[in-house]
């Protein structure tokens, strides 16, 4: 019985650390002075001043004269001095399985696919943890907003947006069901090399078989929409799609996949949608562009989609979308370790500009443009008055791995932690080793 009791001591305790604890609600309002503010729609603001009561800010200038006596400014209960340092809108990372997924091979811990090809009735946000030690190791780079978004299929299911400081997805939540994700089939496929086959590209016979599936189910959904009665929970979950609330997020690489994709939805009068992927985009930019669709643009560091490519094409392939007009963010996933990646967003923004992106714009690929793209740019993107608070401060440059280094951040007002199990492992051992020498 003994052991018993200390076990689930022990397993409590374990839960406890483990857990993040949410900041509580704004009650005392905060200046923050001295910044360079860049507001995240292109503009910066030197020596700014920015304050922000009951989750919202109520101020965003530049400091004239000596800010501390200044009458209106001294409402405020807490004044941070951020002279030399930087105030960013929180970064908000686009198409990711962020709290879905903790172990990859832990099967218990994977919740990002469902069985089937077809789930559009499937929703992502339900299965969120905002406990994941996955979700808190990505506040202290700044991203502290997100799109949590299913996997797999053909209709992956519905994703929803959320902040990365709450007890649960009901309490992190901001934009419940906001777009179905739709994996479009793939006109290529490549050799089966156990079998002798050529290990090259070719052309994949099943292709037209797949596309016709795909238009009957969304013929079947679009008859059985209005069935008030209707006991099929897929079509009831595809109607907001046809009738333009929810945006579709379509999955497609080559131009081919992007041509036919674009085509295929606009045919059923739906104009809400946003490629993911584009890696062979070039040659179609002027069809996105007419067809007012936003991007979402794999990161940069990827080997290039074809054996002849330009090298550094997956660095300038964003800058030739934006010379077109097209509204771009960045998807963060595309490797094995895509949870990892997304903690470098604001990174991959820097690499970006390295290659004809101005810095500014570049910082409003993560900011205001995926707030856009999720309908949220409301409250959050930019920092301007009646917005949330939802922002931080770093000591260097935030898309620069190297001066990064943020010590505040506010989460519609409330002063977050960014201590992780890893900044916690990084002091441990960094006094091991300190006090060995």
């Amino acid at each position: 019985m003994k052991k018993i009791i200390l076990f689930n001591i022990l397993f409590f305790n374990l839960i406890i650390y483990s857990q993040q604890t949410p900041a509580p609600i704004q009650n005392k309002s905060v200046l923050i002075f001295g910044a360079v503010a860049h507001i995240g729609n292109g503009q910066t603001i030197e020596n700014s001043v920015i304050g922000f009561d009951n989750g919202t800010i109520d101020l965003v200038a530049q400091s004239v004269g000596s800010i501390l006596t200044d009458s209106n400014i001294k409402k405020y209960d807490t004044i941070i001095d951020a002279t030399s340092s930087h105030v960013y809108p929180g970064i908000i990372a686009l198409n990711t399985n962020l709290g879905l997924v903790e172990i990859d091979a832990v099967r218990a811990s994977v919740d990002d696919d469902e069985t089937g090809a077809y789930l559009p009735e499937i929703r992502s946000i339900i299965a969120y943890n905002a406990e994941s030690k996955a979700v808190e190791s990505m506040r202290p780079n700044g991203v502290l907003i997100a799109q949590i978004a299913p996997n797999g299929g053909i209709i992956s299911g519905k994703s929803s947006v959320v902040q990365f400081d709450a007890w649960n997805w009901e309490d992190a939540v901001i934009e419940y069901d906001q777009g179905i994700h739709i994996n479009w089939p793939s006109p290529y496929t490549y050799g089966r090399w156990w079998l002798g086959e050529d290990r090259g590209l070719k052309a994949n016979n099943n292709y037209s078989k797949q596309v016709k599936e795909l238009k009957d189910f969304f013929e079947i959904s679009k008859a059985n929409m209005f069935n008030e009665n209707s006991m099929n929970l897929k079509s009831v979950a595809m109607k907001p799609v046809f009738e333009g609330q929810t945006t579709v997020y379509l999955y497609a690489d080559d131009e081919k996949e992007i041509v036919d994709g674009i085509t295929f939805l606009k045919g059923y009068g739906i104009d809400k949608i946003v490629i993911v992927g584009a890696t062979e985009s070039e040659s179609q930019l002027n069809f996105i562009k007419e067809n007012n669709i936003a991007v979402v643009v794999k990161q940069p560091y990827r080997f290039p989609q074809s054996t002849d490519s330009d090298p550094m094409e997956t660095f300038e392939i964003a800058k030739k979308m934006l010379d077109q007009g097209i509204l771009v963010s960045i998807d963060p996933t595309g490797t094995a370790s895509a949870r990892v990646s997304i903690r470098n967003l604001p990174f991959y923004a820097g690499s970006f500009s390295s290659y004809g992106i101005d810095k500014e714009i570049a910082l409003s690929m993560i900011t205001k443009n995926p707030s856009e793209i999720l309908g949220i740019d409301e409250n959050y993107g930019t920092l301007e008055v009646g917005k949330s608070a939802t922002l931080f401060v770093s000591e260097g440059d935030a898309l620069d791995i190297i001066s990064n280094n943020i010590i505040h951040a506010f989460i519609d007002g409330r002063k977050i932690s960014l201590e992780t199990h890893q900044t916690r492992l990084w002091r441990r051992y960094s006094n091991k080793y300190s006090d060995s020498q």
